[in-house]
């Protein structure tokens, strides 16, 4: 009879197909890739248009040195007496395959440019996020650890100055203290002239000092890059220290604070413990999600550390075009930064998915 009661034309309920993780990581893979292009793309967009705010840039490089029949002449045989929607779209030709154009001042294939120098400033990036690793995560912990008691508030003030301090004044500060009083490391440069001199003899030529050294086969060459490069790890790495510092602080305090390591402490598992086995992982998960924004930071202070230090990266070399206002080798060193950042910023997304499946939906 109770069978009977129920209504005929009752609309069947259809339980909803659960969403597969594969297919939702691949979709969220594909999006973020995607994604890749129109970021290059209005980087490179707003840099050429904002180089052309202040005219062509055979005048801005050229202009007091030459008549203006010569000056002209150049102009010309450049075509930037052109409309500036006619350079634009030749640019963006020439982007697309890789021909970023001749710098006005030596007259140098930017491609050959970015080839030359560009192992440089990877190098540096990543001695400088190991740097940032080593301080930022450990004082973190140690940080929430000692919440709210002299420890804790020595290091976050520690935090503040890392990345509140300019990072020339950083390097500065450092080389007067370890290079000029101390006299422990170099005060400036990649390498000794010995160190280069025995890399060029090796078969392999990377552009990055480290593995070069490697290749060389010999063991002073290495401890020579090394010691070159701890100076200028050390300036560039604080500045993303303070950031990991402050950002494992909030998450281990705030992970110490959930329903099951309150159930492990009322076992009586120590604090120490449960800092570093239980709170430690998931506080480590925003730490690769802001990767990608700080390799955008380093980047940007690399022109300074490299300045500094004397560095001859692309950071160093844009500090010099800037100076001699070669703003068609400027283009392309934005133009290659931006695509660092943009792929940087890919794998990062790709790696946070892969860890915390919630970053996918």
């Amino acid at each position: 009879m109770t069978t009977s009661m129920l209504p005929t034309d009752a609309p069947s309920v259809v339980a909803p197909r659960p969403r597969s993780a594969d297919g939702g990581l691949g979709r969220y893979i594909l999006v973020r890739f995607l994604l890749i292009f129109p970021t290059i793309f209005i980087l490179v967009t707003l840099v050429f248009l904002l180089m052309r705010t202040i005219g062509d840039p055979i005048t801005a490089a050229q202009g007091g040195r030459l008549t203006a029949d010569q000056l002209q002449e150049r102009i010309h045989a450049a075509g930037y007496d052109r409309p500036v929607l006619v350079q634009y779209v030749e640019y963006l030709g020439q982007v697309f395959t890789g021909n970023f154009g001749n710098t006005i001042s030596d007259n140098r294939p930017v491609t050959e440019v970015l080839l030359t120098y560009g192992g440089a400033t990877l190098e540096l990036a990543f001695y400088a996020l190991i740097v940032a690793f080593i301080v930022g995560i450990p004082l973190g912990m140690l940080a929430a650890y000692f919440r709210d008691r002299l420890p804790d508030a020595v290091l976050r003030i520690f935090a503040i100055l890392c990345y509140a301090t300019p990072v020339f004044f950083a390097g500065m500060l450092l080389k007067l203290v370890f290079s000029v009083w101390l006299g422990w490391l170099p005060v400036a440069g990649r390498a000794s002239t010995r160190t280069e001199l025995a890399m060029q003899t090796a078969d392999v030529h990377t552009g990055i000092y480290l593995i070069d050294a490697i290749a060389s086969g010999s063991s002073a060459a290495i401890g020579d890059v090394l010691a070159h490069a701890v100076l200028p790890g050390i300036a560039l790495g604080l500045l993303t220290a303070g950031v990991f510092l402050r950002l494992v602080r909030t998450n281990v305090i705030g992970t110490l604070s959930t329903d099951y390591v309150e159930a492990a402490r009322s076992r009586g598992v120590s604090e120490a413990r449960l800092v570093r086995k239980h709170a430690y992982k998931p506080a480590l998960i925003p730490i690769i999600t802001v990767i990608g924004l700080q390799i955008a930071l380093l980047l940007g202070g690399a022109v300074l550390t490299e300045t500094t230090f004397e560095w001859k990266g692309l950071g160093f070399q844009l500090a010099a075009y800037l100076a001699a206002r070669d703003f068609v080798a400027v283009q392309g060193i934005v133009a290659l930064l931006a695509v660092i950042v943009a792929v940087t910023n890919f794998i990062v997304d790709v790696l946070a998915a892969l860890i915390d499946p919630r970053v996918r939906y």
